[in-house]
């Protein structure tokens, strides 16, 4: 337990600081393609770095990169709060994200080396989402509290504590081939569960950025909506991973249910409860799916969480300037319209065999 407790504080941690700005986004700037690029800098920065850091982290062990990134968290908290500009608030969150894209492919390869990677990968993900809920709720209801930065103060200061326990942790081996070949093959077998997890982890991100206009709510409001949908991430993530469910009929399913939620969610903040339900399921399904290749888990998940973040980049950010354009009914029917699509393209990615010998 001393070996995992640090890296589920640590995304726990990481994840609430990251969401800590949604509450008091139209405080730190007007007009949703502003906020919209202050939602998604955090990701951009991720997105860069998730690959290379998984790829290094095969070579150069997990837990420096862990670290690293901790440090980049508390010190993009620190530039938050301390230069509020949008211009400068771009350049922290990006930090930020550069901060996660180190520390999640690590962890994420970390626990898919461990036995029991099923249940940890749970475990993992429901931290993740604690967090995230964590900084919505808090942040929103401190905002009322102790200002708009209380939040962001607070996960700021609760990152130190994964810092220093990660000290503790002792790092795994695992088989590693390197090369252009074997990184083409990577792609080229997951091709289309990556462009799965770009719309549908990316389809979250799009609601949630471009909800707070949209509704107007306060903080506090907007804080306990959003917070709803990583609830229900929660318990489907700890749920999926303790049952066997394959994961290319459990993601194509989950597509056209994550169509029908968004587009749910235009009309009331209740669909959110279905949308993190399904982005639990899928989440899960997705890293079951990859950690069937025996070799190469910092490039495969480094792969997938460039995936992730690209979509959480790109997705919102779309949202945004659809939203303004063209107004948000047809923000929501594009997010609507490119969830629906992965459940055509998903049953392309090839087959492989688990570490039990079965076909997935």
């Amino acid at each position: 337990m001393k070996q995992r407790l640090p890296i589920l504080l640590g995304v726990f941690a990481i994840m609430a600081l990251s969401n800590a700005v949604v509450p008091v986004l139209p405080a730190l700037a007007g007009g949703t393609a502003v906020q919209g690029a202050i939602f998604s800098a955090y990701f951009f920065g991720a997105m860069l770095t998730v690959l290379p850091a998984g790829i290094l982290s095969d070579r150069l062990g997990r837990v420096p990169l862990m670290q690293g990134g901790l440090l980049l968290t508390v010190l993009s908290g620190g530039l938050i709060y301390l230069f509020p500009d949008p211009s400068i608030l771009l350049t922290a969150r990006s930090i930020e994200g550069i901060g996660a894209g180190l520390f999640v492919p690590a962890a994420m390869s970390w626990i898919n080396l461990q036995p029991d990677h099923e249940r940890l990968s749970g475990n993992f993900i429901a931290a993740l989402n604690v967090g995230l809920v964590g900084g919505l709720v808090g942040a929103g209801w401190i905002a009322g509290q102790a200002g708009i930065f209380g939040g962001i103060v607070l996960f700021t200061v609760i990152s130190l504590l994964p810092l220093l326990l990660s000290l503790g942790i002792v790092d795994v081996g695992g088989a590693v081939r390197g090369g252009a070949a074997d990184f083409i093959d990577i792609g080229r077998d997951y091709f289309w569960l990556y462009i799965s997890a770009v719309i549908l982890v990316g389809a979250t991100g799009a609601v949630t950025a471009i909800y707070p206009e949209f509704t107007g709510e306060s903080p506090t409001t907007i804080g306990l909506q959003l917070g709803m949908m990583n609830v229900a991430t929660i318990v489907t993530s700890i749920a999926s991973s303790r049952v066997r469910l394959a994961p290319i009929p459990t993601i194509r399913a989950s597509a056209v249910l994550m169509a029908v939620a968004v587009a749910c969610s235009f009309f009331t903040p209740a669909a959110f409860v279905l949308i993190g339900g399904i982005a639990g399921v899928v989440i899960i399904a997705q890293i079951n799916f990859l950690s069937a290749h025996p070799t190469d888990q910092g490039a495969i998940m480094g792969l997938f969480n460039a995936s992730s973040y690209g979509g959480m980049t790109i997705l919102p950010f779309m949202a945004g300037v659809v939203a303004e354009a063209r107004g948000f009914p047809a923000a929501f029917l594009i997010v609507t319209v490119l969830a629906a699509c992965m459940a055509l393209t998903v049953g392309r990615c090839r087959c492989r065999t688990t570490h039990s010998g079965e076909r997935v």
